[in-house]
């Protein structure tokens, strides 16, 4: 079987234009961005089984979209350029600007208050009950009643803050 020899230069020829590579590029983060920041916000702490299909399902069929025809290293290297661009750009603007930062990222939602469940915020985000009672007795608590509060994190995490005493 004989291998096709490798020729350097057409690994770094563009197959397609550059600024499209960009559009395209920018217009997948910016739709992806949109989808785990108003759908996955939950699981971003947590990655389920069904969570990780969904990601490796959406990198797939965002691939095709965000390169089109192009299948050289050159269009490669600025697509993946445009994402780090993107990535890099959002957390320093996040950082430096408080309007960014909550666009970013979702506030903490209170999901017990003074040991009473909210539960509409719980509806909100599909927080049963039992998830609230397994974070409750990782912390050592038997019941809520010694919660003044816990909140569903940005980061997907739940948090628990007692009584004092």
């Amino acid at each position: 079987m004989d291998m096709p020899a490798i020729h350097l230069p057409d690994m770094f020829e563009f197959t397609m234009s550059p600024i499209e590579l960009v559009v395209r590029g920018s217009l997948m983060y910016w739709l992806l961005f949109l989808v785990f920041r108003f759908i996955l916000r939950r699981d971003a702490g947590s990655v389920g089984i069904t969570d990780f299909l969904f990601v490796v399902l959406l990198g797939d069929a965002s691939q095709n979209a965000m390169i089109g025809d192009g299948t050289s290293t050159a269009d490669g290297i600025v697509l993946i350029s445009t994402l780090v661009f993107w990535n890099y750009s959002l957390d320093a603007l996040s950082y430096r600007f408080k309007p960014v930062a909550r666009l970013m990222s979702a506030g903490k939602l209170c999901l017990v208050r003074e040991g009473k469940m909210l539960r509409r915020q719980m509806r909100k985000e599909f927080i049963t009950e039992d998830e609230l009672m397994a974070k409750a007795r990782e912390e050592g608590l038997e019941d809520l009643s010694r919660v003044k509060a816990m909140y569903l994190e940005s980061d997907g995490e739940i948090s628990l803050i007692r009584h004092d005493g």
